[in-house]
C-alpha cells in the first residue's frame, strides 16, 4: 500500500499533472456555475481534451473536473436560486435567502469552506482506505437500499415548515409519482407515457429541479412586481461579510464534519451520490437541531448551507470507490469516467491498485491537491462573483430564464423538455400560492426510482415475500431506525405534554403544602 502511494503521489505532484489539477478544476468551477449543465455535461465535454494525455493525466483532469463542477454548483444556488447541478439543489434551501438577507459573501465563504472540508475529509478516507471499503459497498443488497430509501424519506420534516408535515407528506407522495413516469426498469414497460415516446425515459430531475425553483421564483417574482425595484437591488447587492465569527464557526464546525462523514458513506454506495447524500445531510441536520436553530432551517440556517455542500463535496470523492475498486460507478458522472478508462485500455477494478497503481493512487491524492486549489480560486472571486446580484432585475431575470432554458436544453436537445418546464413552473407556481413546499417533492422524485427498483429486486428475490424485511439484520437495523425516526416528533410531543403536566401537578402540589 505504501508503494503504491508513493507511486501515485511522485505521478500526482508532476508539473503537468498539477497543471491538469488547476486546468480541470478551474473549468469545472466555471461550468458548475451555469444552471443547468452540472458535472456530467462539464466531464463529457473534457473527453475528447484528454484523449491524447496518458491515463494517469487524463482521469487526473477529468476528476478535477467533477469536483470542480460540484464545488462551483453552489455558486447560483446561493446568489439566484437556480441550481448549477443537481447536488446543490438543497444549498439553494438556505443560501438563497442568505443572498436575499444581504449574506452572500459569508454564504459563499462559508460554501467554499465546507465544499473543501468535506471533500479533503473525503480524500484522507478514501486514500487509507479504499480497498477495504470496497467490501462494504459490496454488502448492501437490493433490500438494504430499499430500506435506506425509506430512512431518506423519513426525513420529509426536515423540509416541512411549521404547521406543513401534511402538505410535505402529500409532496413527497406527488414526488413519488412524478418518479413512475417512464420506462419500468425491471419489466421494459412503459407507464404513464401516453404515447408519447418523449416520456420514455421519464422526467429529468435538473428539469424539475429548475422549473419548481428557478424559473418558478422567476414568474412569481415578476407577479408581485417586484422585478421593477431597482434600488432594492443594489441594496441587496450588498456583498456583506465574508468573515465567520467564532460562534457561527463553533455552530457549523459539527455539522460539517457529521456530514463530510456521512456524505462519504453514502457515496461509496453504488447508485446513491451527490444529490442523495446532500438532501440527507440536510434533513439529518434538520431533525437533530436544537428548536431554536430549526426554526431557522429554510430561512438562511448556516447549518442548513453548511450541511449539503460539506456532504456532495464528501460524496462526489466517495463515488471514487466504487469506480475504482469494483469497476461500478456511483453517480452519472463516473460512468463517463468509467468508459473513459475502458478506452485507455485500463479496466477497473479489484486488479487496479496492483496492475495501475500510479493512475488508482494519483487520483486519489490529486484529489486533496484540486480542493486546495478549489479554495484559493473561489476565495478572492467572492467579491466579484456576488456582484451578479448588483444586475438590475429587468435585466437579471431575462439572464435567468436563458440560463435555465438552455441549461436544460443542451442535457437533451429536445424542446419538448422545454415544453414540459413550462407546464411544471405553471403547477409549481400554483402549489406555491397554496403554501406547499417544494422541496419534499424533489426527495421523493430522487428516492423514488431507485427505492422502487430495488423493492422489485427483493420482491424477485424473496420469492414474492415481505420476509427480506427482517431476514438480513442490516435492512432490519435500517428499518427500525425509519420507524424511530418516523414517530420521533410523536414521542417528543408526547413526552413534552408529560413534561407539562408534571410540572403543574408539582407546582399544585406547592401550592397545597403552602396552604396547609
Amino acid at each position: 500500500m505504501w508503494d503504491g502511494i508513493a507511486t501515485g503521489l511522485s505521478t500526482a505532484i508532476m508539473p503537468f499533472n498539477i497543471m491538469m489539477v488547476v486546468v480541470g478544476c478551474f473549468a469545472g468551477t466555471f461550468i458548475g456555475m451555469l444552471p443547468g449543465l452540472g458535472p456530467i455535461s462539464a466531464v463529457a465535454l473534457m473527453i475528447p481534451i484528454t484523449y491524447g494525455l496518458d491515463p494517469a493525466s487524463g482521469i487526473i483532469l477529468m476528476a478535477g473536473v467533477y469536483y470542480g463542477a460540484v464545488f462551483g454548483g453552489s455558486t447560483s444556488s446561493i446568489l439566484i436560486n437556480a441550481p448549477g447541478c443537481a447536488s446543490t439543489v438543497v444549498t439553494a434551501f438556505d443560501g438563497y435567502p442568505m443572498a436575499q438577507n444581504r449574506q452572500a459573501g459569508k454564504a459563499l465563504a462559508l460554501a467554499a469552506y465546507s465544499s473543501f472540508t468535506g471533500g479533503t475529509i473525503g480524500a484522507i478516507i478514501l486514500l487509507f482506505a479504499a480497498p477495504a471499503l470496497a467490501s462494504v459497498s459490496l454488502s448492501f443488497q437490493s433490500s438494504d437500499y430499499f430500506a435506506l430509501m425509506i430512512l431518506g424519506l423519513t426525513a420529509v420534516s426536515a423540509f416541512a415548515g411549521k404547521g406543513q408535515v401534511l402538505k410535505a407528506m402529500a409532496m413527497t407522495v406527488f414526488g413519488l409519482m412524478i418518479a413512475t413516469i417512464g420506462t419500468d426498469a425491471i419489466t421494459g414497460a412503459p407507464r404513464f407515457t401516453f404515447n408519447n415516446i418523449d416520456l420514455v425515459d421519464g422526467i429529468s430531475f435538473l428539469l424539475l429541479a429548475m422549473a419548481t425553483f428557478a424559473l418558478a421564483e422567476v414568474v412569481t417574482t415578476v407577479m408581485k412586481g417586484q422585478h421593477k425595484e431597482k434600488e432594492a437591488d443594489m441594496d441587496m447587492a450588498a456583498l456583506g461579510s465574508m468573515k465567520l465569527s467564532k460562534d457561527e464557526v463553533k455552530e457549523v464546525a459539527p455539522t460539517v464534519a457529521r456530514s463530510s462523514l456521512f456524505g462519504f458513506i453514502v457515496g461509496v454506495l453504488p447508485g446513491a451520490g451527490a444529490t442523495i447524500a446532500s438532501f440527507l445531510a440536510y434533513g439529518l441536520e434538520r431533525n437533530i437541531a436544537p428548536k431554536r436553530l430549526k426554526e431557522k432551517f429554510g430561512k438562511g440556517a448556516l447549518r442548513g448551507l453548511a450541511a449539503p455542500e460539506s456532504a456532495n463535496n464528501a460524496a462526489s470523492t466517495g463515488s471514487f470507490v466504487p469506480l475504482l475498486t469494483l469497476g461500478i460507478p456511483g453517480s452519472g458522472t463516473t460512468a463517463i469516467m468509467l468508459g473513459a478508462l475502458i478506452a485507455y485500455g485500463i479496466q477497473p477494478g479489484p486488479r487496479l491498485f496492483v496492475d495501475n497503481p500510479d493512475v488508482f493512487w494519483s487520483v486519489i491524492i490529486s484529489m486533496y491537491f484540486g480542493n486546495m486549489v478549489l479554495l484559493i480560486l473561489n476565495l478572492p472571486l467572492i467579491p466579484y462573483i456576488s456582484r451578479l446580484l448588483a444586475i438590475p432585475r429587468p435585466i437579471l431575470i431575462p439572464l435567468i430564464l436563458f440560463f435555465s432554458i438552455t441549461g436544460v436544453y443542451l442535457v437533451s436537445f429536445n424542446t419538448f423538455d422545454i415544453n414540459m418546464m413550462v407546464i411544471i413552473t405553471i403547477v409549481a407556481i400554483f402549489l406555491r400560492l397554496l403554501d406547499f413546499p417544494m422541496a419534499p417533492m424533489l426527495l421523493g422524485f430522487i428516492l423514488g426510482g431507485i427505492m422502487e427498483n430495488n423493492l422489485s429486486r427483493a420482491l424477485i428475490i424473496s420469492d414474492g415475500s415481505l420476509s427480506f424485511l427482517w431476514e438480513r439484520p442490516l435492512t432490519l437495523t435500517i428499518m427500525s431506525i425509519s420507524l424511530f425516526v418516523l414517530f420521533l416528533p410523536l414521542i417528543r410531543r408526547g413526552l413534552d405534554k408529560l413534561g407539562i403536566r408534571t410540572s403543574i401537578q408539582t407546582s399544585s402540589a406547592q401550592v397545597d403544602r403552602g396552604d396547609g
